[in-house]
């Protein structure tokens, strides 16, 4: 049986724009015409073409592969097995958004028109022309008269039955001459209309979805102008992965607290959309979901439940740096270079201990970076990458933050995803890339070299460059938030005498004291240590052409000035030579130029707000680097001048 295009298909969908269910959908076959991605991952643009009329419609986020494989391809035939039409702001057109298709053929060799000739040597010529092109259009005339016109079957295409009756049809006469060509039983099961997150907008009406929940925040009160109240709010996931923020205020808060749990899966309908707060959004969607006292929230527990597709938005470690401090959380996918032990961080706010566990991950840009993981994240899934750190596993890590501390740091949030070795493209092919070239590899922490301060992509020791008198002249810069700054200075002096180090633990790094007895006490981790280990915490003055500062540094950074270890400079200090190597260590990491990433931030001493310069990241000067850095700057001042 030949494939067809399914005749006023698209004025069945306009007939009923938001069926009950898949199952009321009749067999629906399009042409489709002027396939493109939107520019968005997963999502292609198209226009649905039966022959007679046309509309403009989006593809489900879950086709991709079917697009790239070539299933699916523009002036090809798909089967529209369910749909939603939205309505388009400020236009009469709506718009046709497909929920789930499936290929019928490739691409044609040309659009399809369905056109009825009254004079019999024209339809003949016609006809002629369209069998050329691989398109048969047959009437009742040429059914009766088929065996009169022999074809050949390389000539025979995809056959397309034109409407017959001139006459116009009402919608219900359209949808009753389909209902019988419905779709496979299969796709009937459906009872219920359930919507796809990424289907919904603020201008479409009734909807219902099925989601699962995936983080639950707390119950917290505000108060302001209007009043005092209680919010809360909830992440939802969708079968496809895609995720939306459900917000709920006061009496809705009250009454859907308790109700959502935590891997529970939903029906919710009665909600209202608007454009997500960038300020304060944690998904990647553009809108976010109101749910007010009179929504309908059912749990679902007499049907078959969902695991949520964990859905990734790679960044690659080194352009981590476009990230520090800023409020959109990342995802990663590396291979595990190392994992520490267990370590307990007690809370600053309520004296709480938390678990925490530090693991080192690298990627094919030859970059590494710190994660931190937290709770049951670092018992949990920390102790099964430890178990595993000999064979260098993968990990695909969702919705990180990403800090200043070393540069650039990451640390798990109560919605982060942890997938170990997953099966997913991005990470076999690091794992094919670790095994043949980057085991044997030398890798440099993202902190060093390659941070940033701003959103316009990861930024090199040569962007934001200023003079030290820059930061030195404008006392309250700092003042609101930390600034961030390059520059290029000489160590011009390192105080002898000045308490260079602390005595931290092997474990967290924290300060620890000398136990009753021996050894050294961790009120972080709550231990006593026979050992600890010595870690940098210096001033240093810096120096360049506008004038000097006091720099603040720690342990790495310091380490790269001084070029050793604090335990190796406290060994040099304790030792009584003639040549006395101490001294003779300090004098040689003076009066070399370094390029400094640093943090300005105001701070109060003895009641007397001061800036604060804590080196971020230090680099030698990388001169042809610099020369180059220099020709630009010296290019733009004689195109300004």
């Amino acid at each position: 049986m030949a494939n067809t295009v399914t005749t006023d298909a698209i004025s069945i969908m306009r007939s009923n724009p938001t069926p009950d269910s898949s199952g009321d959908i009749p067999e629906l076959v399009v042409q489709v015409l002027d396939l493109k991605s939107t520019g968005n991952r997963n999502r292609f643009m198209f226009t649905a073409n039966d022959g007679k009329a046309k509309l403009k419609g989006i593809l489900p986020a879950n086709i991709e592969y079917e697009v790239i494989s070539g299933n699916i391809q523009n002036m090809g035939l798909i089967r529209i097995v369910d749909y939603t039409l939205n309505d388009i702001p400020n236009k009469p057109e709506k718009y046709l958004v497909v929920l789930k298709c499936e290929a019928v053929s490739p691409s044609l060799e040309m659009e399809i028109k369905n056109e009825i000739y009254a004079d019999s040597d024209e339809t003949h010529m016609k006809k002629k022309q369209k069998i050329e092109a691989g398109v048969i259009v047959k009437t009742e005339k040429d059914e009766e008269n088929e065996t009169k016109i022999p074809l050949k079957s390389e000539d025979v295409g995809i056959l397309l039955k034109p409407k017959q009756e001139v006459l116009a049809k009402s919608a219900a006469q359209i949808m009753h001459e389909h209902h019988k060509n419905t779709a496979p039983a299969a796709r009937m099961a459906m009872t219920r209309r359930v919507h796809p997150l990424v289907s919904l907008n603020p201008y479409q009406g009734n909807w219902t979805i099925k989601v699962r929940v995936t983080n639950k925040g707390g119950m917290r009160t505000y108060k302001n102008a209007r009043g005092e109240g209680c919010v809360f709010n909830v992440e939802l996931t969708d079968e496809e992965g895609t995720q939306i923020q459900a917000t709920m205020f006061n009496e809705a808060a009250k009454k859907f607290y308790d109700k959502f749990e935590m891997g529970k899966v939903y029906y919710i309908s009665k909600g209202t959309l608007k454009v997500a707060n960038k300020q304060f959004k944690t998904v990647q969607n553009d809108y976010e979901m109101t749910l007010n006292e009179y929504s309908e929230v059912e749990e679902v527990k007499s049907e078959e439940t969902f695991i949520p597709e964990t859905k990734f938005n790679f960044v690659p470690i080194d352009m981590l740096g476009s990230y520090v401090n800023g409020k959109d959380l990342v995802d990663i996918v590396g291979v595990v270079q190392s994992v520490s032990p267990t370590m307990s961080i007690r809370r600053k706010s309520n004296n709480e201990t938390l678990p925490k566990r530090d693991i080192t991950v690298v990627d094919a840009t030859k970059k590494s970076v710190v994660v931190s993981l937290w709770n049951d994240l670092a018992t949990g899934i920390g102790q099964e990458l430890l178990d595993i750190a000999e064979k260098s596993p993968t990990v695909a890590i969702k919705s990180l933050k990403v800090g200043d501390f070393q540069g650039v740091s990451l640390s798990a949030l109560s919605r982060s995803v942890v997938l170990v070795n997953p099966d997913i493209v991005e990470a076999k092919n690091l794992r094919s890339w670790f095994d043949s070239e980057g085991k044997g590899t030398s890798m440099e922490s993202v902190g060093s070299g390659v941070v940033s301060s701003a959103r316009g992509g990861a930024r090199s020791m040569y962007s934001d460059r200023v003079s030290i008198s820059h930061i030195t002249s404008n006392p309250s810069m700092g003042e609101d938030k930390p600034a961030y700054f390059n520059i290029r200075a000489y160590v011009s002096f390192i105080k002898p005498d000045q308490p260079m180090w602390y005595r931290a633990c092997k474990t967290c790094n924290k300060k620890v004291t000398e136990a009753i007895g021996s050894g050294f006490w961790c009120e972080a981790c709550q231990k006593n240590e026979e050992s600890c280990s010595l870690r940098y915490i210096m001033a240093l003055k810096a120096t360049d052409a506008s004038g000097d500062a006091w720099l603040s540094t720690f342990n790495e950074e310091a380490a790269n000035i001084i070029g050793c270890s604090a335990d190796e400079l406290d060994e040099l200090r304790s030792q009584d030579s003639e040549d006395n190597g101490y001294q003779l260590k300090l004098k040689q990491a003076t009066w070399v130029p370094h390029l400094f990433r640093v943090s300005v931030a105001l701070q109060e001493f003895n009641n007397d707000r001061r800036q604060r310069i804590t080196v971020r990241a230090v680099t030698p000067v990388d001169y042809a680097a610099e020369s180059r850095f220099l020709l630009e700057e010296i290019s733009k001042i004689k195109v300004s001048g």
